[in-house]
């Protein structure tokens, strides 16, 4: 069927702002999409296909025959890689429509795939760069600013080296992109300090595989949802962060024989409603809860012990760890009945196809490696990986997450390669033809976080960001807002709008975006869809690929033998590059081209020689990328994030088996006291992306939920004497934010605030006077010791009424606190 729908805070800085937000489509107060976000059921058995249901959004008045061209993409806006057509008419995206053929949609979209196709006309975007003079952003020409851009970098490679400068990218390029970004940061410049912001939202799972299995990958398959008999979430709300999975959970648990449901959440989302059983731990013991669930399966034999001697190592130690975790010590601990507990472990330890997935709700959470790591070591000793219906999808948060991991523009090499490993480095020198040595691999890359303390601290001191919001998306603002102040520090953004993180840039350099250029992108899944360019990018944007060719231009890298380093001219050449690089290691791309990509399906990867067609599961054989010379890296410490030397891992697994990790469970760092009795935890909605530089320009997406929001029990409102709408003011040790209180789903002890909002109302609107709505204000400067992915589940905090005038706050201030709770 066809589904249609009507369509700073500155110090020594100051903002231009090009001109006001707003929609350039009208629309209809209550469209579709928005409505029932996850449209009609179209149930189906265990073992069928899913069925095909297209959807479709145009704009007011258009129908398919007037569309001048389709051309293919997938959605730029959540991790699952729905694939689509872009509808042109007379040169502008007029609307977009799910493909049906495609692998991971089956035609459908949701509501930020329907509509956020919108802010790609918003009237504020930029479309020259803006160079600061006299503490004012103007625009300027490109020369201009790349000339600014490059004498800066020279100069402070000249003076300091290549630890001077910095750079920290999105979850949101292309996989070309991230591999010239990659070539030109480490085989280039030298420098170690380059990540991405999917450090906030996938560094954990990819951690976590690596410890599992010595090596980044997903060893499940979207289509497991067809043959699963079961199918647990832990910390994954996955109606709301891709609900176009969850269409595909709905249809099976709407079907004939449906699986069953295990809900690990705080909060009773749309996922909890349907569970079969819904475990809703206190933010921060995950890993208790794992352990228990892990001590059940152990203690009544629901394991597969054939497996764990064939294919494993470490499981003794396990179940010594777990031997500590009977449910009874797990639920005094998480504050759950134990007897869900052993609900829950009897119906993962009894399914005959289990399906895991793992998100936020662990990864930011305390322990996250710890416990994303324990969620596999079921699936390894219930030997539930490599077949239909049974795997594990550590799942991302970024449409291009996994293409940071395996492109190494975040804090691995490129092609899974081990910097650990010489001749891993050689190899990939060999590649480059660059020098070993140019190959920054005496230490681990610098994560995002360390990069940001370097630049606190003054060591870096150029920093380029490219597609990302950190005066948003990071923890402690006040701090990440400061950083980026200094003048010391010089700022380059590169972005669509003037985000909160552009008003504070040195150059910002004006990007195109998703269907404006060409590459490809791979979902967590590991299937690779290629998206091209439909219309042009408004005024003079570019495209980051461009931009960063430029740049290697203008620095005039070389390689050993003084040619160009990075000699490409567009994407597909680069593509053709990146194949060569990825051939022969796990993320296989060799097999694959443009035209391979065109029409039909999007494909996973490894696609080779011995894989023309992709593959769809790993470890069906029991055979891992583990080898240890083979293998990505060689572990850490899940507690204290100590890097595990090559000889302990030879030591620890010579035949490349399946590593069984295990970890006690340590309590959070910022326990609840007096003063702040409630533990606040942070995530996304349905509407919202990240800090909505695209959703908050999209009309519909935007008025669906236009304003930040707390969310409490019903109980913790009723005891505090709130009513629902009021207006509340809620503390941390590190600030405050206001927000409208909604009364409902999380658990008792717990509040919710989504963290898409900033300090303005509207993009580029204006500060609030007063305590700001960034989520983020309240977070801390933390994380977890293993995937260096910061903590943004657990904070202790304090809720009270917000005063209505600054005097009040003041007055209220100074008052006993009486009203805090």
């Amino acid at each position: 069927m066809i589904v249609r729908s009507a369509g700073k805070r500155l110090n020594r800085r100051s903002c231009v702002c090009l001109s006001p937000c707003g929609g350039a489509v009208p629309r209809p107060s209550t469209p579709e999409h928005i409505a029932d976000p996850w449209g009609a059921r179209t149930p189906y058995a265990r073992g069928e296909t899913w069925p095909e249901r297209v959807d479709a959004v145009l704009e007011d008045g258009l129908s398919d025959d007037e569309v001048d061209r389709w051309v293919q993409t997938a959605s730029l806006l959540h991790s699952n890689g729905d694939a689509m057509d872009i509808a042109v008419r007379n040169g502008r995206i007029a609307g977009v429509r799910g493909r049906a053929g495609d692998r991971v949609n089956r035609g459908r979209l949701d509501p930020k795939d329907a509509y956020a196709w919108q802010a790609n006309a918003s009237p504020d975007r930029l479309t020259r760069p803006l160079v600061r003079q006299y503490g004012r952003l103007s625009e300027a020409d490109w020369d201009t600013a790349m000339s600014l851009v490059v004498d800066k970098a020279r100069h402070h490679l000249d003076g300091q080296g290549p630890s001077a400068l910095g750079f920290y990218t999105t979850g949101q390029l292309f996989l070309e992109e991230y591999y010239a970004l990659s070539l030109i940061v480490r085989g280039g410049i030298g420098s170690s300090h380059l990540d991405g912001n999917t450090r906030l939202c996938t560094a954990t799972a990819a951690t976590a595989l690596k410890e599992s299995f010595a090596c980044d990958g997903q060893p499940g398959s979207y289509t497991d949802i067809d043959h699963a008999d079961t199918i647990a979430l832990f910390g994954h709300n996955v109606a709301e962060t891709q609900p176009v999975l969850w269409m595909r959970m709905l249809d099976r648990l709407n079907g004939p024989n449906p699986p069953a449901l295990v809900c690990v959440d705080p909060r009773s989302t749309p996922v909890a409603e349907h569970a079969t059983v819904h475990v809703a731990p206190l933010p921060g013991t995950n890993m208790a809860l794992v352990n228990a669930l892990l001590h059940e399966l152990i203690e009544n034999g629901w394991y597969d012990r054939d497996y764990v001697d064939a294919h494993t190592v470490g499981f003794d130690e396990l179940k010594s760890t777990v031997e500590n975790y009977p449910p009874e010590r797990a639920a005094e601990i998480c504050d759950v009945p134990a007897e869900q507990i052993r609900q829950a472990a009897r119906i993962i330890g009894t399914a005959e196809r289990l399906l895991s997935t793992v998100l936020q709700g662990f990864y930011q959470s305390n322990q996250a490696t710890a416990a994303a790591v324990g969620v596999n070591n079921i699936h390894i000793i219930r030997g539930m990986l490599g077949k239909p219906g049974a795997g594990v999808l550590q799942m991302n948060g970024q449409p291009t997450a996994q293409n940071t991991r395996e492109t190494g523009a975040d804090g691995d090499l490129p092609g899974f390669r081990n910097w650990a490993n010489d001749a891993h480095v050689a190899e990939l020198a060999d590649i480059w033809n660059v020098e070993p040595k140019q190959i920054p691999h005496y230490a681990e890359p610098t994560h995002a976080m360390q990069i940001l303390r370097y630049a606190e601290q003054g060591s870096i001191r150029f920093l380029w960001i490219t597609g990302t919001n950190p005066a948003v998306s990071l923890p402690e603002l006040g701090r990440i807002r400061s950083i980026l102040e200094q003048e010391r520090l010089f700022v380059v953004v590169q972005d669509l709008y003037l985000t909160e993180t552009a008003q504070l840039a040195d150059v910002v350099l004006p990007a195109a975006t998703w269907g404006e250029k060409t590459g490809t992108f791979t979902n967590t899944d590991r299937t690779v869809h290629l998206s091209e360019k439909a219309v042009e990018p408004p005024g003079e944007a570019r495209a980051d690929l461009d931009i960063l060719l430029d740049f290697a231009q203008r620095l005039d890298l070389r390689d050993k033998d003084g040619e160009p380093l990075v000699p490409w001219s567009d994407a597909e050449s680069v593509f053709e590059a990146w194949k060569s690089c990825s051939a022969g290691r796990p993320c296989d791309y060799s097999g694959l081209s443009y035209e391979k990509l065109r029409g039909g399906s999007g494909i996973q990867w490894p696609c080779n020689d011995e894989h023309p067609d992709g593959t769809e599961r790993l470890y069906e054989d029991g055979r891992f990328f583990a080898d240890p010379d083979y293998c990505e890296t060689y572990g850490h410490d899940l507690v204290t994030g100590t890097t595990m030397e090559p000889t302990e891992y030879r030591a620890l697994n010579p035949s490349g088996r399946a590593l069984i990790r295990a970890a006690h469970y340590q309590p959070p760092h910022e326990p609840t006291d007096r003063t702040y009795p409630f533990l606040l935890t942070t995530g996304r909605t349905i509407f919202h992306f990240h800090t909505r530089t695209k959703t908050g320009r999209t009309p519909e997406l935007q008025a669906a939920e236009p304003d930040v929001w707390v969310e409490m029990s019903a109980g913790d409102a009723d005891s505090c004497g709130f009513s629902e709408g009021e207006l509340l003011e809620i503390g941390t040790p590190r600030g405050s934010i206001v927000a409208r209180l909604r009364i409902g789903t999380t658990r008792d002890g717990v509040m919710f605030l989504p963290f898409h909002y900033g300090y303005w109302d509207t993009p580029g609107g204006h500060e609030p006077d007063g305590p700001g709505r960034a989520a983020n204000e309240l977070t801390p400067t933390d994380w977890d010791p293993a995937s260096k992915q910061p903590i943004f589940k657990v904070s202790a905090a304090r809720v009270r009424r917000a005063p209505r005038s600054g005097t009040e706050r003041r007055a209220h201030d100074a008052e006993s606190g009486r009203e805090e709770r």
